[in-house]
């Protein structure tokens, strides 16, 4: 993510920034300009259900006024709706079916954790440009259910599972507890257990049937990732039972994702997210990345171009090689774990291909320029993973 500042005094402000530390005007987030915007009060909406709302004149986007989305009085979002629009919330908060139970505060806490996390996850999807439609627009349109674990309200019943089906995603608002999420972090093996890395995991599952599921892609996926018809429970059985295979790292980016193609695919999706949006804030910083080895380039990386606008994915794995190489050192230098610990291997890399492709092939109706030595990758996986299905076996 990129840094944000107030138009209206240059004072850096934060993403999820409701008012500006140095001139203290309001501030909200237009998606039309993706950016965090100063306001200026203008008077009152007449809008049928938002009657008496303040409508601000946004400095990023003067030519139209807005409204504060609704989730705004439970102090859980911070973005803008147009004022002419028919919607009271947001283009992030529409997308809720289920919320929990706000008049517990600690119900209300953690949503607000969560509904800064899915913002995070709307920037990328706005930046990329995806399709994101609403129940009220298409029947399996993307919708999120917050829900409180039976436990924890006194109702009984099996616990809340994180997960998608159709369109919706579900999530226990107990991730939101670092206590809880370290302890299943812990329990299921998962070395990147985060609120965001939850959304980016299960909004892989969403666009899986939007990019793949219905286009002329079934030969290079299923040569990927796998026959996606396998039995899926049976797979995430067998998977907690025995585990991922001993050398599961040659071609998945996580041990989870070898559970299923399913899986495989989504864990790619979301390391897809974590590398455009991080190259996007060394972008920001325009770091200059080059470590002192022996034998080592002479010539740092600098990472000064925007990766949501770049067709080029070999320019995007230059930059991130060595930007989590530096990452990691330095978070190993604070006494903590690697940043990413995460090995991308050119099997791990085509996938990655693979799912770059289909996102530009959604934005503009054509496949990417991904790089000769990224083409060349992907024709030489698929071709080896070929001559190993081919090969006889004992």
């Amino acid at each position: 993510m990129k840094i944000f500042q107030c138009q209206a005094c240059d004072q850096p402000v934060t993403f999820e920034a409701t008012g500006c530390e140095s001139c203290a005007r309001r501030l909200g987030y237009t998606c039309a300009v993706h950016e965090v915007s100063a306001l200026e009060p203008q008077g009152f909406s007449a809008h049928p259900l938002m009657g008496g709302a303040q409508v601000f004149h946004a400095y990023a986007d003067p030519g139209r006024r807005y409204r504060l989305c609704n989730n705004a009085l439970s102090e859980a979002c911070n973005w803008l709706v147009p004022e002419d629009s028919p919607d009271i919330f947001c283009t992030a908060c529409r997308h809720n079916r289920v919320v929990p139970d706000l008049s517990r505060g600690w119900n209300l806490t953690r949503w607000r954790q969560i509904e800064a996390a899915k913002r995070r996850l709307f920037y990328s999807l706005l930046r990329l440009e995806l399709p994101l439609a609403t129940r009220a627009q298409y029947t399996d349109g993307l919708a999120f259910d917050f829900l409180v674990d039976p436990s924890e309200s006194f109702a009984g019943g099996p616990p809340v599972l994180t997960g998608h089906i159709n369109g919706l995603i579900t999530m226990n608002i107990a991730e939101a507890d670092d206590v809880e999420r370290e302890r299943r972090r812990i329990l299921f093996g998962e070395h990147y257990r985060t609120l965001l890395g939850h959304f980016r995991h299960e909004i892989g599952h969403y666009f899986w049937y939007l990019l793949v599921l219905n286009s002329p892609t079934w030969e290079p996926f299923r040569a990927l990732f796998g026959d996606e018809r396998l039995n899926y429970v049976q797979s995430l059985q067998d998977h907690y039972a025995k585990g991922a295979p001993a050398d599961w790292e040659e071609s998945y980016v996580s041990a989870y994702a070898t559970a299923h193609p399913w899986e495989d695919f989504a864990e790619t999706f979301a390391h897809y997210l974590h590398i455009v949006d991080t190259v996007e804030t060394a972008s920001t910083f325009e770091l200059h990345v080059r470590p002192r080895l022996r034998h080592g380039t002479q010539a740092p990386t600098v990472i000064d171009f925007d990766p949501y606008n770049t067709l080029d994915l070999d320019r995007l794995i230059a930059a991130w090689l060595p930007l989590t190489y530096a990452i990691n050192s330095l978070s190993h230098s604070m006494g903590q774990p690697a940043l990413y610990p995460f090995k991308l291997t050119p099997t791990v890399i085509a996938k990655l291909a693979f799912v770059h492709e289909r996102i530009y092939a959604s934005r503009t109706g054509t496949l990417p320029d991904a790089g000769e030595a990224g083409a060349e990758m992907l024709r030489a996986v698929i071709l080896g993973l070929r001559q190993k299905v081919a090969a006889p076996t004992g």
